[in-house]
């Protein structure tokens, strides 16, 4: 009878141990799934970032353009043609076009890694000092 008693005891401590050790797995899955989860929302906002921070870069250049447009012209009041400013992490072309009179149009585009900014400026006197009408951002031109 003892050894029967023995027997049940040495399966009941037994059945703890493997309870303990599927409850230590389920646990431990499911920390692995919310550091995961956390890991990838992290990379996403983290990216998200970066593109922003690319996108203001490339509309800093891309008006940075339009005023060494504006300065090519107060120079040279009869200017028109296109230019390029290389920046630390962007870069801008800009061209400027005679629309008659004293008018002009700036056309305008930065660029920062993968993104693209693009303005129209339009000047509608240039003496005594420029006059700008319109200073936009467009999706294209």
């Amino acid at each position: 009878m003892s050894n029967i008693n023995a027997q049940a005891t040495q399966r009941t401590s037994g059945n703890g141990g493997y309870v303990t050790l599927i409850s230590v797995i389920v646990v431990g899955a499911v920390g692995v799934a919310a550091v995961t989860a956390l890991l990838t929302w992290g990379l996403s906002v983290s990216r998200s970032s970066f593109s922003f921070n690319q996108s203001a870069m490339a509309q800093g250049a891309a008006d940075a353009c339009a005023e060494e447009a504006l300065q090519e012209i107060r120079e040279a009041p009869l200017f028109t043609g296109s230019g390029s400013l290389s920046l630390v992490q962007a870069s801008c072309t800009f061209s400027v076009a005679d629309e008659g009179g004293q008018r002009r149009r700036i056309l305008s585009q930065g660029t920062a890694g993968q993104a693209v900014r693009k303005v129209i400026v339009l000047v509608d006197v240039i003496t005594p000092a420029i006059g700008v009408s319109s200073w936009k951002e467009v999706g294209d031109f």
